[in-house]
């Protein structure tokens, strides 16, 4: 049987990748989280029974805790979600950005390291996954797409930190031949999202019918990937990506932000958009466009995204009405 290590599995993704590895059977789970805000442990509510799940709060800079995993279970693969993600609370408080995503990251890797590293190399058919965003690439222009051999050019504390990870991962590739995967993720979305994030932000306030704004034309641009479409990809990743790659995992479906905020509006309160949405003049700085070429994993590992934006937002508006009074 495979063992994993995920850490930050109880944030939204890392949630559905765990409830995902466990339906296939085979597969035991280690969820290492902290459990800040972003976490929710009942995000895994039935993996509690599941004797192939198990569950450590820690946080990822405890060497001791992080070491007494590798010694406790012959763990196979790690699947690094652990980070602090949203850009605005990057920018007031960085140096915590800074502590989890880069310095966490790399406590995480240099374990793995000392673990699987023997005399004849490292642990047959280990890898550590570092999950990371395309905001590591800075912005685009109107037009173009990522690569993933696109210079990493970050413009916010997140991002910085999350580039600092990468190249550590990437280091540890290089320098001691270790088995690792990049996987760098467009902007994802689904239910059990934390309410702060902009897609069940918008239909929150929809919801409430409180206004929203758009600053100059809204050009804004990101693209959109399902929860569950970004688990199948790191699902491909885990069981048949090369080591030492860097994948891009996008579902090409690229919104700007002005449509976006009129299309939850217009599926949460059809006809109020007018009323709902204000509009500001624009805000320096704030154009950014992000999207990523993903015909690498499409040719080599034979994924693309399934789910249209319409339907996986007909889910995730179904699980924020169920749950909008306890989020």
């Amino acid at each position: 049987m495979k063992t994993c290590l995920i850490t930050g599995g109880c944030g939204f993704i890392g949630s559905t990748l765990i409830n995902r590895l466990l339906g296939r059977g085979g597969i035991k789970v280690i969820n290492l989280d902290l459990l800040t805000y972003a976490g929710d442990i009942d995000n895994l509510g039935e993996a509690e029974s599941d004797p192939n799940y198990v569950f450590a709060q820690a946080d990822i800079v405890d060497t001791e805790t992080v070491e007494s995993i590798f010694e406790n279970y012959d763990i196979d693969a790690v699947i690094n979600f652990a980070a602090e993600t949203h850009l605005d609370r990057s920018v007031k408080n960085p140096v915590i950005f800074g502590r989890t995503n880069s310095i966490g990251a790399l406590n995480v890797l240099n374990v793995a390291k000392r673990a699987w590293e023997g005399k004849g190399g490292f642990k047959k058919g280990a890898v550590f996954i570092q999950i990371s965003t395309d905001e590591v690439y800075g912005a685009l222009g109107p037009t173009g797409l990522f690569l993933e051999g696109s210079s990493i050019d970050p413009r916010s504390p997140y991002s910085a930190s999350k580039a600092s990870a990468d190249v550590f991962v990437q280091a540890y590739g290089s320098t001691y031949r270790m088995p690792v995967v990049i996987a760098r993720c467009s902007s994802c979305y689904g239910p059990k999202q934390h309410r702060e994030k902009l897609v069940p932000s918008l239909a929150l306030s929809a919801l409430d019918r409180k206004p929203v704004q758009v600053y100059g034309e809204g050009l804004q641009s990101r693209d959109w990937i399902y929860v569950d479409d970004l688990c199948e990809a790191i699902e491909a990743i885990m069981d048949s990506g090369k080591a030492n790659e860097i994948y891009n995992i996008g579902a090409n479906a690229e919104i700007s932000y002005k449509d976006l905020v009129y299309f939850i509006i217009g599926r949460v309160r059809p006809g109020e958009e007018n009323d709902l949405v204000l509009h500001s003049p624009e805000r320096r700085g704030y154009w950014r466009r992000f999207a990523v070429d993903t015909s690498k994993i499409t040719k080599e590992l034979g994924w693309t995204a399934k789910t249209p934006f319409s339907d996986g937002f007909d889910r995730t508006l179904e699980w924020l009405e169920r749950s909008r009074h306890r989020i």
